[in-house]
């Protein structure tokens, strides 16, 4: 790895909002966070795929992966992140470099790429991705991205997040770096307001965003950017101007809270949008925050006006859910702020989180899974760890769990152990966030454990019951 990609991940590593991070010593610290990938075990995703899920949301931008078609290819298009607006982003740029480029050299392809899409769509900025194969040839896409800004006097921004620099958790954080050194501080809004705000490690998955929006609206608070869903480079470019910053997964982007946190004294608070409870807290912490930073005197109590409003309706749309799913047991295989965040949500819904994972989860994000499920010293029997897909099918299998919440590539477990399976993760179709979500996810989850198909795939094939009386 180059000198410049080495000190950019050990900046990532020396952050002040992990405690955990902070207790370490130098030499400790200097090691990193994540955990050594093994040797033919799936792995999941690496740097670039990270980084590129990370700033894809940004929806104005065109993303030119500079590698083998395959990298564009495999981590095209692989969330949900829907746009309100430009759809520069669902296209997928690649410079598709071939043997001639890796023997060679491909930074005049890069240059040719970038003066083409300039040409063809003229996007307010390019971001630029490294990939293994450029990376190890010694391409310098920094040098290459000054020089396109240079002669086209468009911001051209290098993201330096090889895949083989490590996991998709180091790569959004270096894809937030990017962001702080290259493009956030850069552009100045057309207007602020007391009560502007920016909401970081929102990816506005299936539309959530948009049910989050009319809430704040309705508070008289403006998002003056959203990082990254739906998100726009001018907003980004112009988010040091905020009275005050959400972190909605500390997991992806918490440096970028804590940077600008220290750069332009910013506050921030972590928050969830998922379930009644959590929502509610979430206005009242906005609130708090800009009424801190020269907010208007009655925010709080125009906060809560609508939180008693939007309860009360949230409340009664669920009742009848409610007593139908009284004690029904939820298996929870999650990461990051979801892992404590959807329990809430499930336990208000009158359900029984039976178990939810913490392999992806922070040392916070395991505090809190804790003071929700109401797990004292040691225990956490609740808490998974590392989950096999063997245990996950005994579990089903025993009827340890009546469904199973989890990301796509779990849900055959669940249909082989004819359980109930929902969508949780990032490939999902329902927007499950505010009150408004949090009707959505009752009423899906609702769905899944009462659909009759269950019913009948438990039950005898007639060909066993003819064999059977047949025997007899």
């Amino acid at each position: 790895m180059s000198a410049t990609l080495n000190a950019r991940i050990a900046q990532v590593f020396d952050e002040p909002g992990c405690d955990h991070n902070q207790a370490k010593g130098e030499k400790e610290r200097k090691k990193g966070c994540t955990k050594q990938l093994t040797p033919g075990a799936a792995a999941g995703g690496c740097a670039f795929d990270g980084a590129k899920i990370a700033l894809q949301p940004i929806v104005d931008v065109a993303h030119l992966v500079h590698g083998p078609i395959a990298c564009e290819g495999n981590s095209w298009d692989n969330r949900h992140s829907a746009s309100s607006g430009p759809q520069t982003y669902r296209t997928g740029y690649t410079t598709d470099i071939n043997e001639f480029d890796v023997i060679y050299g491909a930074e005049k392809r890069l240059f040719k790429a970038i003066r083409e899409i300039l040409d063809k769509t003229d996007p307010p900025a390019i971001f630029v991705y490294q990939t293994c194969v450029t990376a190890m040839i010694g391409d310098d896409i920094e040098a290459v991205c000054k020089r396109a800004s240079e002669k086209f006097g468009k911001p051209v921004i290098p993201i330096d997040a090889p895949g083989f620099a490590g996991p998709k958790n180091l790569g959004n954080k270096l894809g937030a770096e990017a962001l702080l050194d290259h493009v956030i501080g850069t552009m100045e809004p057309a207007f602020t307001t007391p009560t502007d705000i920016n909401i970081i490690g929102e990816y506005n998955l299936s539309g959530e965003l948009w049910q989050v929006r009319p809430l704040l609206d309705a508070l008289g608070v403006r998002v003056l950017s959203c990082i990254s869903g739906d998100g726009r480079y001018a907003e980004v470019a112009s988010a040091h101007r905020a009275r005050a910053n959400m972190m909605v997964c500390s997991k992806s982007m918490i440096n970028i809270a804590t940077r600008m946190q220290q750069r332009w004294g910013i506050p921030y608070f972590e928050g969830s949008f998922y379930g009644i409870s959590d929502m509610s807290t979430t206005l009242r912490e906005i609130a708090r925050l800009l009424l801190q930073t020269g907010g208007p005197a009655d925010l709080p109590a125009r906060a809560e006006a609508l939180i008693a409003v939007e309860e009360a309706r949230a409340w009664e749309r669920i009742r009848a859910y409610r007593q139908r799913l009284a004690g029904k047991k939820v298996l929870l295989i999650t990461g990051g702020v979801k892992s404590w965040s959807v329990v809430s949500a499930l336990q208000e819904a009158g359900l029984e989180v039976v178990g939810t994972s913490v392999k992806k989860s922070t040392k916070e994000d395991k505090q809190k899974i804790k003071e929700i499920m109401g797990i004292t010293g040691e225990d956490s029997a609740h808490m998974i760890d590392d989950m096999t897909p063997r245990e996950m099918y005994a579990m089903l299998r025993d009827a340890r769990a009546d469904i199973m919440l989890s990301g796509g590539r779990s849900q055959f477990v669940a249909l082989k152990a004819r359980m109930p399976w929902m969508d949780i993760n990032q490939e999902r179709h329902h927007a499950y966030a505010g009150y408004e979500g949090m009707v959505t996810m009752v009423a899906e989850i609702d769905k899944a454990i009462f659909n009759p198909v269950w019913q009948q795939v438990r039950s005898k094939a007639p060909w066993e019951t003819t064999d059977a009386l047949l025997a007899a």
